[in-house]
């Protein structure tokens, strides 16, 4: 049974065991503070801080894991990206007060100090641009810096950039983009790939059907071709025969953000029945 890492605690924790039990593999501990679970009798779920996942798959403790891409480029291991979960999305950024004059990364002169607790990526993107900086490593509260003199620019994470207007501070670059990662060894065992595999498919199908409902219509044949613009679904709508009638069944996937224009357009057509639900997995 492989071994999957997962993030202990917090929201990245909380929307990974979600993911998780929408893909059929319930995350079932015996306790609070269980510290492994089954994942749906197909894998053992190991949970350990989510800094700490790259290390343990780089190490082989764990076949495969969930974590930030930002986490996994501070490593320096050799991982690969087995799939984008496309949520917790942050980037990496340089941060400046909005006094320092500072407007853009080429304002940063040579000798600038520099707080982060990514020690690593600020190191490597600042040699890559040819500055030479001083990295000052910080565990937290990395904001307040510029503020107590500890340094003059911050390299850290946002989301929305609102935590860093409310404490001074300007954005003047990105390091990194990230998002939760599904992440494994480059020479994980042979016999470890097509689980992992299978995992993968699993996860994608959930993901892709998130955002998305399915539609289904009783529909004049006559309107048809107006249908078909209305509903242009994956590879076009299902047009279904009904038997002894001037009506067809119409079903689609169509996007939840445009459900509520989708069905004024069809009941302007003519459309009557018109059934939507919503959709557990969706395989491309």
């Amino acid at each position: 049974m492989l071994k999957i890492a997962l993030p202990n605690k917090g929201r990245l924790s909380e929307e990974v065991r979600e993911l998780f039990n929408d893909a059929g593999l319930e995350v079932k501990v015996r306790g609070e503070r269980a510290l492994t679970a089954s994942l749906g009798g197909e894998f053992e779920a190991i949970f350990v801080r989510a800094q700490d996942i790259p290390e343990f798959v780089a190490d082989g403790a764990a076949d495969a894991g969930v974590t930030g891409w930002d986490l996994v480029c501070e490593s320096g291991r050799e991982l690969v990206q087995l799939m984008d979960l496309e949520f917790g999305r942050c980037r990496l950024v340089v941060a400046a007060r909005e006094e320092s004059g500072i407007e853009k990364l080429e304002d940063v002169k040579d000798g600038v100090r520099v707080a982060s607790s990514f020690t690593r990526l600020t190191a490597e993107f600042f040699t890559k641009r040819g500055q030479q900086v001083t990295v000052v490593p910080v565990s937290g509260a990395t904001e307040i810096a510029p503020h107590l003199g500890i340094a003059d620019i911050i390299v850290d994470l946002t989301s929305t950039g609102s935590t860093l207007k409310m404490n001074g501070l300007r954005e003047v670059g990105t390091v990194v983009q990230s998002s939760a990662r599904l992440i494994a060894r480059k020479d994980h065992a042979p016999e470890a790939s097509a689980k992992l595999e299978e995992l993968t498919q699993a996860l994608s199908s959930v993901l892709a059907a998130r955002g998305k409902r399915y539609l289904m219509a009783n529909v004049p044949r006559r309107v048809l071709p107006g249908v078909r613009e209305v509903l242009p679904g994956l590879n076009g709508p299902t047009v279904v025969d009904v038997q002894g009638g001037d009506f067809v069944a119409v079903h689609a996937v169509v996007p939840a953000k445009s459900i509520y224009r989708t069905i004024a357009a069809l009941k302007n057509l003519g459309c009557e029945g018109i059934l939507v639900t919503r959709i557990e997995r969706l395989m491309p």
